[in-house]
Parts: C-alpha cells; sequence; structure tokens
C-alpha cells in the first residue's frame, strides 16, 4: 500500500470508526425516536410505547437500556406501589438532540434538491437509480 493510502486508512481508523460506532448507537429509528420524545422532558414507557410507532415492548426496553448504558438516558424508580418509572435526556443527549433538530431543519430546507439530484442522475443513466453505492 502506498504511503499516501495508509494516511487515508490512518484517518478512517482514527476519526471514522468511533464516530460510525456512535451513530449506529444514536441513529436507528427507535434511538432517535425515544431521545425525540424525551426531549419534552421526562417520559414513561408506556408514553413511549404510545408515541413511537410500531415499536415492539422488547424492542422499546432493548433501546431504552441501550441509551442509558450510553449515558444518554437516565432512569429514574419511584418509591410508589405501581413503580413508576421515567426517562429523561442526560445533557449529552440534550446535546445530541440539538443536532438532530440540525439534521432535521437541513433535510427540511433540501429534501427538493436531494430529489431533483436524484432524477437528474437517474435521467443520465436511462432511468437506473440506486440507493447502493
Amino acid at each position: 500500500m502506498s504511503r499516501s493510502h495508509t494516511g487515508v486508512t490512518e484517518a478512517l481508523r482514527d476519526e471514522a470508526c468511533p464516530v460510525g460506532e456512535v451513530l449506529d448507537r444514536v441513529a436507528g429509528k427507535w434511538s432517535i425516536g425515544v431521545l425525540i420524545a424525551a426531549a419534552h422532558g421526562p417520559v414513561r414507557f408506556t408514553e413511549l410505547e404510545r408515541a413511537i410507532e410500531g415499536i415492539s415492548r422488547r424492542m422499546l426496553t432493548l433501546t431504552l437500556r441501550r441509551l442509558e448504558r450510553d449515558g444518554l438516558l437516565v432512569r429514574t424508580v419511584y418509591p410508589t406501589v405501581p413503580p413508576k418509572v421515567e426517562y429523561g435526556l442526560t445533557p449529552m443527549a440534550r446535546e445530541l438532540h440539538a443536532g438532530l433538530v440540525g439534521l432535521v431543519e437541513w433535510a427540511e430546507r433540501h429534501r427538493s434538491a436531494v430529489t431533483e439530484a436524484r432524477a437528474a442522475y437517474d435521467a443520465a443513466r436511462g432511468g437506473e437509480g440506486t440507493d447502493a453505492a
């Protein structure tokens, strides 16, 4: 491998891999749904279950555990009968939520431009559009 390619490989390993790992954890549709729902204040399991369309109880439980483990959610158990459990965002997750809001705003601003670029690309290739590289 040439010396110049070694630099690219090192950059990918040092920069892209950690970013990819974090994004894999938080960019899934279930994680994003939980983070957005919890951004409006502490939320209970059943509220999340109703708010996130299509999520199963098991997937919600796994998603909550992963986000809590990653330091993005705080789980608070209140000593009541039955126990009351709420989930809230950590300061780190609030910062992430601000970034997600920015990404959503970007996507809304550029949605038509992306659609036009796809149509132009497909037309130039005889209608053979693809989402794969």
